[in-house]
């Protein structure tokens, strides 16, 4: 089984440490959500995998199929399967989505090989009709101008043509109103399954009671200090993170 397994994880931002001692693995078809405070470390933690220049790993490993993706380069390790939704998705003015994903789509394939334009647009029209979103979609520019809701869907389109084995989700959540949370849920679930494994990072049970996870995660201070089911998102969201800052006080 190709998992991603994340070993002893350390990761700082110049001289600060921010995660420290993480350790977790993620199977095909799994979601797990992880949960915590502002500053705890949850983006950072999904920036460092995915290769982000201004986070350094210090300690550990990130494994991909049992192979170390710490020596790859950003664009290697989404070759290899790794997909980042960002929080903030940036604007592209001037590109089109579909100009976009073709381009995505290309520099994922082998060198020498040419994409087939009449091959792209089919299948780029059958994941805009499976994630029902309208075709007049991917002729405006990346991001410019879209609602929170737009941006996040743009970000599920990506990831519907690109079909990573494992894709991290930094706060999908944010910046959503209820309807356009429940469009991005209905996008994820609709391509959840047993070749995607997703790290879904988010401070709000909100998010969960549409894509229910299977395992949840609480980090606190650069380490996740506490795992469970989805009842563990619903504690959280009665209780606040305090009950779980006390007992590790107590530990």
């Amino acid at each position: 089984m190709s998992s991603l397994e994340i070993r002893d994880l350390h990761v700082a931002i110049g001289e600060k440490p921010i995660v420290k001692s993480l350790s977790l693995t993620i199977n095909p078809g799994e979601v797990h959500a992880i949960m915590g405070p502002n500053g705890t470390g949850k983006s950072t933690l999904a920036k460092a995998i995915a290769g982000h220049p201004d986070y350094t790993i210090t300690q550990g490993d990130v494994l991909l199929g049992g192979k170390s993706i710490l020596e790859q380069e950003p664009d290697e390790r989404a070759r290899a399967g790794i997909f980042l939704a960002f929080q903030y998705p940036s604007e592209i003015p001037g590109v089109s989505i579909a100009n976009f994903l073709r381009a995505a789509v290309q520099a994922r394939m082998g060198e020498g090989e040419e994409l087939d334009a009449t091959a792209y647009y089919k299948r780029l029209y059958q994941k805009m009709d499976l994630l029902k979103i309208d075709r007049k979609f991917t002729s405006r520019s990346v991001n410019e101008g879209f609602s929170g809701g737009e941006k996040k869907r743009c970000e599920i389109l990506q990831m519907a043509m690109l079909e990573p084995r494992f894709a991290l989700m930094d706060e999908t959540d944010s910046g959503l109103d209820i309807d356009a949370l429940r469009i991005v849920a209905e996008g994820v679930n609709t391509l959840r399954g047993p070749g995607l494994g997703v790290m879904l990072i988010t401070h709000y049970q909100r998010l969960l009671e549409y894509i229910v996870p299977d395992f949840v995660h609480v980090m606190y201070d650069g380490r996740i200090v506490k795992s469970g089911d989805k009842s563990l998102a619903l504690e959280l969201e009665s209780r606040g993170y305090d009950w779980v800052k006390q007992e590790l006080a107590v530990a």
